[in-house]
């Protein structure tokens, strides 16, 4: 008889110290800024309240009274079928760079509107402009390939003081650039952050979410259910993650002077030694690979410099 994994733990391990989604969440707080997610509560098998995790539903309920109750969001709705970001992952991302950035500056956090961040990939969500505009006040410049994401990026911020006067869109009319086309004539960023798409083909894409939910439930799965949703494009892209990556590191040569700090995640730990080869015949002054974990995934953070520290 085949054994079932225990589902996924409302437990975040391994998380960054400033991250506020350490221990288990306090689903009456979370309740009582967003009633609905009571609809998605019940009761698991070791006894605690809990969602199903393979529900898209409970998962984008969950998350949307996470950024209501942590991140001062009044507003937050995504299209059918777009994205839903893990909400402690990504705010990990963030505060790592942050200690990124007070490496570079005395060991200080620079906080304010006057540090720029340009997001690669924004999407529908919105989410790295949120995290980052709640815990240190940073300005945005999101871009992304695809109008609708962009739309609803846009209604995200217009419905938020918090974003309103420091976080803008842009469209990247060229789905084969990058960085190229976004970043205006003499604009200059101290972050760049992306969290690219994974997988090199849309059958690829379904496989992997076969693949993870039958790792996950312990059982046979016919149809994948992506319980985090996503677009093709936020899924899936020519060369995959690794491919985007040396697209990234090459176009960031072009542009060493434009950004302080290039960053993005990388999922598989066995893209990093081509992608640190490409950096050193890149000429990057500094680049290191910085470790997280939640939960049962990890995942790293791969960051470079062609600047030298003051």
């Amino acid at each position: 008889m085949q054994s079932k994994k225990n589902p996924p733990s409302d437990i975040k391990a391994s998380l960054h110290p400033r991250n506020s989604h350490q221990g288990r969440y306090d689903l009456d707080a979370l309740m009582g800024v967003c009633p609905a997610l009571g609809r998605y509560l019940h009761v698991n098998v070791h006894g605690n309240r809990s969602i199903d995790f393979f529900d898209p539903l409970a998962v984008l309920a969950l998350n949307k009274a996470l950024l209501l109750l942590h991140y001062d969001m009044e507003y937050w709705e995504i299209p059918e079928g777009f994205l839903c970001p893990p909400i402690p992952g990504r705010a990990d991302y963030i505060h790592h760079m942050a200690d990124v950035l007070a490496a570079a500056n005395k060991g200080l956090i620079p906080t304010g509107p006057e540090l720029r961040c340009l997001d690669i990939g924004v999407g529908a969500s919105c989410i790295y402009p949120i995290l980052g505009r709640s815990a240190y006040g940073w300005s945005f410049i999101g871009s992304d390939i695809d109008e609708i994401a962009l739309d609803s990026a846009r209604l995200i911020i217009a419905s938020n003081s918090l974003l309103s006067e420091h976080v803008q869109c842009r469209l990247q009319t060229r789905p084969a650039d990058i960085l190229h086309g976004v970043l205006q004539k003499g604009e200059f960023m101290d972050l760049l952050i992306c969290n690219p798409p994974f997988h090199a083909s849309a059958a690829q894409a379904k496989a992997g979410s076969m693949r993870k939910l039958r790792n996950l439930k312990g059982e046979k799965v016919s149809k994948p259910v992506l319980n985090f949703g996503g677009q093709s494009h936020e899924l899936w892209t020519e060369g995959g993650e690794k491919g985007f990556i040396l697209r990234l590191i090459e176009e960031s040569t072009s542009m060493s002077q434009s950004c302080a700090h290039f960053s993005t995640l990388v999922s598989k730990e066995s893209h990093l030694k081509p992608l640190l080869t490409a950096l050193a015949k890149a000429k990057a002054l500094d680049y290191k690979v910085i470790e997280m974990g939640q939960g049962n995934k990890v995942s790293r953070i791969l960051t470079w410099t062609f600047m030298r520290a003051e």
